[in-house]
């Protein structure tokens, strides 16, 4: 397979989100979540999350999510206390879907389309915290370049908090013969490749756009923060899955695997 580009890859995850999005107002879940969000102290913030974010501090704070989608968490961050929530996306179809939900909403987060890569000027050393969720790094073609970009909004003391699936994850196949056989490296340098819609049960059955899994290692990553000039001040792994239920398989096991991570990146 020919690896794409950067730029292209980029763009072609985007298109995919696009393609995506109408799939993801069909869900149940969100009509569910319209009604939610007219509450003030609305959070769908998990508590493993939501126990680093308070250990962090998040009460009185300027916070940015990068890679908001929908802007569900980035309205729950104003549960947490936040003064002010900018939640940035590269998808226009998921932002529409992010200014619905504010607007039925108490709170006022802003919400900005931009390419992380090239995020606009007045984003930079703007915020207290910055927040990546789940199933944002495996998008991005060069994480160490990624993670400069993101510490690009932080103030200096400001604080990257990321709460992710498990590289180890991306080695099992829940979907196969034999799902607890080991099918691809842990060292994966080429993405996974695919050309159905993104949705996060089940698979839809239609063309759309290509998009591009890029597998990064756990010293990729924690090599990416360093070089980017952020002190990693915590990390702990987890048994619970905080993917497609899928992945809940791998729960409860005796020889139980790292299903997901948070960490904590202090700039200086």
């Amino acid at each position: 397979m020919e690896m794409p580009s950067k730029e292209k890859a980029i763009a072609s995850n985007r298109d995919a989100w696009n393609d995506s999005a109408r799939h993801h107002k069909d869900n149940p879940e969100w009509l569910s979540i319209l009604k939610a969000v007219t509450q003030g102290d609305f959070c769908c913030i998990d508590n493993t999350l939501r126990g680093v974010l308070e250990q962090v501090g998040v009460d009185g704070k300027d916070v940015v999510q990068l890679g908001c989608n929908n802007g569900r968490e980035s309205l729950s961050l104003f549960a947490l206390g936040a003064r002010s929530v900018v939640g940035v996306d590269q998808s226009g179809a998921f932002l529409d879907q992010a200014r619905e939900l504010a607007s039925r909403s108490p709170h006022a987060p802003e919400f900005i389309e931009a390419d992380i890569h090239h995020l606009p000027n007045e984003l930079h050393n703007r915020f207290d915290v910055a927040l990546i969720t789940i199933g944002v790094l495996n998008w991005m073609p060069d994480i160490g370049e990624f993670l400069r970009h993101v510490a690009h909004t932080l103030k200096p003391g400001g604080a990257l908090v990321v709460y992710e699936t498990h590289p180890f994850l991306e080695m099992f196949d829940p979907e196969a013969a034999d799902p607890d056989r080991l099918a691809s490296s842990y060292f994966r340098s080429e993405p996974f490749v695919q050309d159905q819609p993104i949705v996060y049960e089940g698979k839809v059955e239609q063309q759309a756009a290509t998009s591009y899994w890029f597998v990064h290692t756990l010293g990729a990553i924690f090599t990416g923060a360093i070089e980017a000039g952020l002190q990693i001040s915590h990390f702990k792994e987890y048994p619970h899955s905080n993917r497609e239920e899928l992945y809940d398989r791998y729960q409860q096991r005796e020889a139980q695997l790292p299903l997901c991570f948070t960490w904590v990146g202090v700039k200086y």
